[in-house]
């Protein structure tokens, strides 16, 4: 079964500007709130995709790293993988040495990112996605200015 899902940052949730947008544009789409640390976070998106398959991932910040973590796991079950601003750099290096990911992923990724290095993360991202589409914009880590005018029609098809 083909499935759509929103994975917040840290700091935000699922009421964010984000959630609201893909709630109001992707109905059907799976909003969940996470809380805890990164394992508990990623019981729950086990859980919430559990019987899931040809799944598209979004996630922004720290839900870029847990959707690229879950695509680490279980990849057949991955379409799509799309990352904002994604926290690649708060993970321990050791998870993604001699490893890479299969499934095409696009980064959006601010230039004026002050909160995730734009640098380290495309470092990451060039070395861990085999088929990646990066993309550093004219925007903060939020991407306030980006994130409404991404395909998310194409990308989430």
């Amino acid at each position: 079964m083909a499935a759509r899902i929103f994975i917040h940052g840290l700091e935000s949730g699922n009421q964010g500007t984000k959630s609201v947008y893909f709630r109001e544009h992707f109905p059907g789409m799976i909003i969940p709130l996470f809380t805890g640390d990164l394992d508990s976070r990623m019981a729950e998106l086990r859980r919430v995709l559990a019987g899931e398959t040809q799944i598209r991932l979004v996630g922004s910040s720290f839900g870029g790293l847990m959707a690229t973590l879950f695509c680490l796991e279980a990849p057949e079950r991955v379409k799509r993988l799309i990352l904002l601003a994604p926290a690649l750099n708060l993970a321990n290096r050791a998870l993604f040495k001699d490893r890479t990911v299969s499934v095409p992923a696009w980064v959006y990724h601010g230039r004026q990112d002050e909160v995730i290095p734009l640098a380290e993360v495309e470092s990451i991202a060039s070395s861990l996605f085999e088929i990646l589409s990066f993309n550093a914009v004219d925007d903060d880590h939020f991407l306030h200015k980006t994130f409404r005018t991404i395909d998310w029609s194409g990308l989430l098809a």
